[in-house]
């Protein structure tokens, strides 16, 4: 079976390096990240120590998956930071009610503020990453620095330079032997691995084409008005856009990288290779208020492969439609049906889910398990692939152009502001009517 720290080779390590300027400044990253303190390789009855850091819903859960894991060794979840107070407060709460003995984390080990996931990790052996998309390169690269295993949540950057980051972070990781785990949760899921091992075994032959979807109806949503009555006053910009991060690009990386990752991580996966290019389209048909800020409910990507095989990429956010989370391969002996698990064609088979695990639980296993057994195991690489091929369809989609991957990496726009502060100047502002400028193909410039 494949190792799935190792899947997806063309733009990782060595070859990263190989792939055009923007590998240069990656490398030149790499020099800045003192190798403060090497790999914690716990073993027999030490103690893990763990830090949260982003204590919001998948944050939490996170948590509790990797405090499950008491089974291999003892561990303690020690530290946990968020720039939301209340955040941090009821995560901690409902965690000590699940793992009562698992969690000590007295007030000062709770970090509140845009520098608080830096104490946090001076506290740690492994440290959760699960903020908002955007903050987690700064936050990976500083983990490393600092010498932490890692479990980050993808994606794991919303944009090309935050890609570049993780990726020299990645081989900073790897020559400190830290481990490192990305919550693409069906690389641990066991109908998944043996489909992928049976379409590497050739199953169904070369893989010529490729579909998947993540179409479904709008997630959550912070209503400007409802926070600023729980707030008891009006927000700054970067107070509301925090609380209603997943509806701004810069923080999120659009729901084309926020969700639909996980089947184009799928596909790379399948054909064990990356796009070389991509053309896309998308936008909003669907705008209630203010409060749906500037992202996208709709794209329609191609991603062409260096061998011509095309991946037709579908996602939506609109209420009333048809729905679909899926993956599906052709090949030139079959084709599969990979979300289901199933091959058609001279070798029909179908995994039998009998005795199937909970995949986000086995992601935490394998990683916890590598730390105190020093198995090698980096998931950075194809977590922050997989990232990039989600940014370089949304590039597509806002420009209207196709776009080379090499074009895509080397990026030189940048979302993340320069200064994190409550008053500090928001990335994006409303205009005179509330609303939000959206990315306009044809116009918007992306690289």
């Amino acid at each position: 079976m494949n190792n799935p720290s190792t899947i997806l080779t063309p733009l990782n390590r060595r070859n990263f390096l190989k792939r055009g300027s923007a590998a240069v400044a990656g490398g030149a990253l790499l020099g800045a990240l003192a190798p403060e303190r090497f790999a914690h390789g716990a073993s027999g009855n030490d103690p893990l120590k763990v830090a949260l850091i982003g204590c919001g819903g998948r944050g939490s859960g996170a948590a509790n998956q990797a405090l499950n894991t008491y089974n291999q060794g003892p561990l303690k979840l020690v530290a946990m930071a968020d720039v939301h107070e209340d955040r941090l407060t009821e995560s901690l709460n409902n965690l000590k009610k699940t793992h009562a003995d698992r969690v000590d984390v007295p007030p000062e080990r709770q970090f509140v503020g845009f520098d608080g996931y830096k104490k946090a990790l001076a506290e740690c052996d492994v440290a959760i990453l699960a903020t908002p998309p955007g903050f987690r390169p700064m936050q990976f690269e500083e983990a490393i620095a600092q010498g932490k295993h890692v479990f980050m949540e993808k994606p794991v950057a919303a944009d090309a330079a935050g890609v570049r980051k993780v990726l020299a972070a990645a081989e900073e990781a790897k020559r400190k032997n830290l481990k490192v785990g990305v919550g693409l949760q069906r690389h641990h899921h066991l109908g998944y691995q043996e489909t992928i091992k049976r379409l590497h075994d050739g199953a169904i032959g070369d893989i010529v084409s490729a579909r998947c979807y993540w179409n479904g109806s709008r997630p959550w949503q912070k209503r400007r008005a409802d926070l600023e009555k729980i707030y008891g006053r009006p927000l700054t910009e970067m107070e509301y856009q925090l609380r209603n991060w997943y509806y701004f690009t810069w923080i999120c990386g659009d729901h084309i990288a926020e969700q639909h990752i996980h089947n184009l991580d799928v596909i790379n996966w399948a054909k064990n290779a990356l796009p070389v290019k991509a053309r896309a389209m998308g936008g909003r048909e669907i705008t209630n208020s203010p409060d749906d800020g500037e992202i996208y409910d709709h794209f329609a990507c191609e991603f062409e492969y260096e061998d011509g095989a095309v991946c037709f990429s579908y996602c939506r956010q609109q209420p009333g439609c048809w729905n679909s989370v899926s993956e599906h391969v052709v090949g030139t002996k079959g084709r599969s049906e990979v979300s289901g698990q199933k091959i058609f064609g001279d070798n029909q088979w179908r995994y039998n889910a009998e005795g199937a695990k909970d995949p986000y639980q086995q992601e935490h296993d394998a990683l916890f398990d590598a730390i105190r057994n020093n198995k090698e195991f980096n998931e950075a690489f194809y977590g922050a692939n997989s990232t990039m091929m989600a940014v370089l369809g949304r590039m597509a989609a806002y420009s209207g152009t196709e776009i080379t991957w090499e074009a895509a990496l080397n990026s030189k726009i940048e979302l993340m502001p320069k200064n994190l502060a409550w008053d500090a100047e928001a990335p994006v502002k409303p205009g005179a009517d509330g609303f939000y400028a959206r990315a306009i193909p044809g116009k918007t410039v992306v690289l």
